[in-house]
C-alpha cells in the first residue's frame, strides 16, 4: 500500500479520474483482453493465422503487465511513460494486424484502445508535472 500512497501524493492533472475508477475499468478491459487475445492465440495454435499476427498481442501483454511494477514498484514516471507508449503502439499494431482475419477482435478492442489513449495522455501529463 505504501507505493499506492506515493502515487496519491504526486501531482496529477485536475482531470485525473478518482482512484476507485481504475479497478472497475481494468476489470472490464481484462475481460475483453482475455476473450479477444485468447481468440488470437487460439487461431495461432490451430494454424488459422500466422504467429506474426499474434506477436503484437503478446508484446502488448508484456508491456501492459509491466506498467504497474514500473509505476508503483520502481516509482518511475519516465519508464512508465515509455511503457504506456509501447502498450498503445502494440495495441494499434495488433488491431491492424488481426483486422483482415477477425474484424470482431479489432472492434471489441476499441474500448481498450480508448482507455489506453486516455491513460497515455494521463501518464505523460503526470510525468511532465512531476519532472
Amino acid at each position: 500500500m505504501k507505493n499506492y500512497n506515493w502515487y496519491s501524493q504526486i501531482i496529477k492533472p485536475s482531470w485525473s479520474p478518482p482512484a476507485w475508477i481504475f479497478g472497475p475499468v481494468w476489470s472490464a478491459l481484462y475481460a475483453i483482453i482475455a476473450v479477444s487475445f485468447g481468440a488470437v492465440f487460439w487461431k495461432v495454435f490451430t494454424k488459422q493465422i500466422s504467429w506474426l499476427v499474434a506477436l503484437p498481442f503478446a508484446l502488448n501483454l508484456v508491456f501492459n503487465f509491466s506498467f504497474t511494477p514500473i509505476q508503483f514498484g520502481l516509482r518511475n514516471n519516465l519508464l512508465a511513460s515509455i511503457d504506456i507508449l509501447l502498450v498503445l503502439g502494440t495495441l494499434i499494431w495488433a488491431m491492424i494486424a488481426v483486422y483482415p482475419y477477425a474484424r470482431w477482435i479489432t472492434f471489441v478492442n476499441i474500448p481498450y484502445l480508448l482507455w489506453v489513449i486516455f491513460a497515455t495522455i494521463l501518464q505523460l501529463t503526470v510525468t511532465y508535472l512531476n519532472k
